[in-house]
């Protein structure tokens, strides 16, 4: 070879190196994004595969890697090869794309299973014009039936080209298919035709990426929507919860919450709250997010409406039953429910399929447990009341499944053990002081009283 054949050879074939590197390039990042995404896209892999393919097709065609390889069996058979494996990822590409009809796809199949054995063949026995002229009717015949399928798709759903992403992708197919025709066609005109295939394939790619870069942009401003949604139902649900504990001279209550997400299901309401009775409620509501959040307002509402019966627990979740009872779209609740008196000196507490009440006594956690069925659910669902005594320096913690449920970076839960250590431990700390403590030893969603 002289300098003057390779310096022409790599005139001609710069264009078609550096798309074929680009596609390759396009090719791999798919394959990664595919890879990254954990989750298995046919039509994704099915893309990578494609462009890598083409890529690498139009590499090992070009006339200056010929030179350099003259006379080189397995060059041979290999460029031959890889020309008609090309068909195999494209074919599969535009199945993943979505074919309705059986029909449809058994052709795509078929026409896997015939570049498999040119490909086959040809790395076997070599190449021939015969497989090419074979392997040209099969393209042409394939591009056309697809391309017609696509088309009258198209039509069928009255999508217009300038108003759809699909449209817009089915443009780009259109040019890169008709490129593929032309040509496959040339060798049968016994002419010879510029390489603009790589061209169309370009223009297909292009439709491809301004509908992905549309598509992000798009989904980065529902984002930011969905964000600021999710903020203002943050604000909405800490607007329900009620404020600081009135001054009471016989009870000093404190309340912690931290939802796992921006918007949760965990309730907490001060029923009644004066210097000889207070009326405390927590409730957890199934599932997490908006969902558990608007059903949690209902919580409170249905709570309120039961303040006649707040000095008796039993009755007083029975009520709330009654007024959730088919409103909550299939999730249910827990809920606990305690009544305190200094007059009398007596707690009162019931529960719905929630974890238990914590009493602290002389050092002592005694856990108080006196569940029914959740509510919500069953509407034959009855409730029961335990009633001890209570004396001076009392505590009690009512708090939800997330705090015993809290795990570290290991997987370990909390647990029930180490909460009521944590409780023994904060004793002399006043409930204020004890529940920020808690929060820095157990940051989870939590709510301390």
């Amino acid at each position: 070879m002289s300098a003057e054949e390779v310096l022409t050879a790599f005139r001609h074939d710069a264009p078609y190196l550096f798309l074929g590197a680009a596609f390759a390039a396009v090719g791999i990042v798919s394959a990664a994004f595919a890879v990254l995404r954990r989750r298995r896209d046919s039509l994704l892999i099915c893309f990578a595969l494609f462009a890598s393919v083409y890529g690498v097709r139009l590499w090992i065609s070009s006339p200056m890697l010929a030179m350099m390889a003259r006379g080189a069996t397995f060059y041979t058979r290999l460029r031959g090869a890889v020309n008609y494996v090309t068909l195999i990822p494209a074919l599969l590409f535009f199945i993943s794309m979505g074919l309705p009809r059986r029909f449809e796809r058994a052709v795509g199949y078929a026409m896997v299973g015939f570049g498999c054995l040119l490909a086959a063949a040809t790395l076997l026995f070599g190449d021939s014009p015969h497989y090419e002229r074979i392997n040209s009717i099969a393209v042409i015949s394939a591009s056309g039936f697809f391309l017609v399928r696509f088309m009258v798709s198209a039509s069928a759903e009255r999508i217009a080209p300038k108003a759809s992403d699909f449209g817009l992708i089915r443009w780009g197919l259109l040019v890169f298919v008709g490129l593929v025709v032309w040509q496959n066609s040339a060798q049968f005109f016994l002419t010879s035709l510029p390489l603009l295939e790589p061209f169309g394939f370009a223009a297909f790619l292009g439709t491809l990426g301004y509908v992905a870069a549309r598509s992000t942009l798009q989904r980065d401003r529902q984002l930011k929507e969905i964000q600021k949604e999710l903020e203002v139902a943050r604000r909405i649900q800490l607007s329900i919860l009620p404020s600081e504990f009135p001054a009471s001279k016989n009870f000093r209550v404190a309340a912690r919450y931290l939802p796992m997400t921006s918007v949760a299901g965990d309730l907490y309401d001060y029923i009644i709250a004066d210097d000889h009775q207070v009326g405390l409620l927590i409730a957890d509501v199934s599932g997490h997010g908006v969902p558990a959040a608007l059903i949690a307002s209902m919580v409170k509402l249905a709570a309120a409406s039961q303040r006649a019966v707040a000095a008796d627990p039993c009755r007083f979740l029975s009520g709330m039953n009654s007024a959730l009872l088919g409103n909550t779209q299939n999730q249910f609740v827990t809920a606990a429910y305690v009544y305190l008196n200094s007059e009398s000196g007596e707690l009162r507490y019931s529960a719905a399929a929630h974890p238990a009440l914590l009493l602290i006594r002389n050092g002592r956690v005694t856990p108080i447990q006196e569940n029914g069925l959740m509510l919500a659910v069953f509407g034959f669902a009855s409730y029961s009341t335990a009633v001890h005594k209570l004396e001076t320096d009392d505590r009690i913690v009512m708090y939800t499944d997330g705090v015993v449920e809290a795990s570290n970076s290991v997987g370990d839960f909390f647990g029930h053990d180490a909460l009521c250590d944590l409780l023994t431990r904060t004793r002399e700390l006043s409930p204020a002081e004890s529940q920020c403590t808690r929060k820095r030893l157990n940051p989870s969603r939590t709510l301390h009283k």
